[in-house]
């Protein structure tokens, strides 16, 4: 550990193994899908990811490397013990379909370089949870106003997301 983070781990608490592990976990999910990504031709990274979700399977790639800051933010939330009550399913919804809208036609060098940079900074930002930021639960709207943890946030979110997509992608093109 630099000294910095030294000291604000002493200032904060103790910072551990736990938030160490979900972010390398975090960055792994987020290479796979970089490594997928790179090898999808033209055609692929424009093809529609399923019949019922025509947004492309680079603009997929391009959501998830989208979502880690507003995903790291609402898990910041919970571990400052804030109740988090405004991001819903209609939320989500509106918020993609913004996000597909203004980023339809982006490159697979843009989409991958953002995957790159907000994937590492969302694990840089969870590797200073202590382990009590990441046991503290307050209401979360997304999980229909249950009190869940800050790792749980973490986990279903920033961390899930790129295997969830990778999934999906890997499924719409046959890979």
């Amino acid at each position: 550990m630099s000294s910095q983070t030294t000291a604000t781990a002493k200032i904060r608490g103790s910072v551990g193994r736990r938030s160490s592990l979900l972010a390398d976990r975090i960055e792994e999910g987020a290479a796979l899908l970089a490594d997928f990504a790179e090898g999808l031709s033209e055609e692929e990274w424009h093809a529609p990811v399923s019949a019922t979700d025509r947004r492309s399977v680079g603009l997929i790639v391009h959501h998830v490397a989208s979502m880690y800051p507003i995903e790291i933010d609402v898990a910041r939330a919970i571990a400052n013990g804030q109740a988090v009550t405004d991001v819903t399913w209609h939320a989500v919804a509106e918020l993609n379909a913004k996000h597909a809208h203004e980023h339809a036609d982006e490159s697979k060098a843009t989409a991958l370089e953002l995957l790159r940079r907000n994937s590492h900074e969302a694990a840089n930002a969870v590797r200073m949870y202590t382990d009590e930021e990441l046991d503290r639960a307050t209401p979360f709207s997304l999980s229909f106003g249950a009190p869940v943890t800050a790792q749980f946030v973490i986990e279903d979110h920033a961390l899930r997301h790129s295997w969830h997509h990778l999934a999906r992608l890997r499924k719409a093109l046959d890979r």
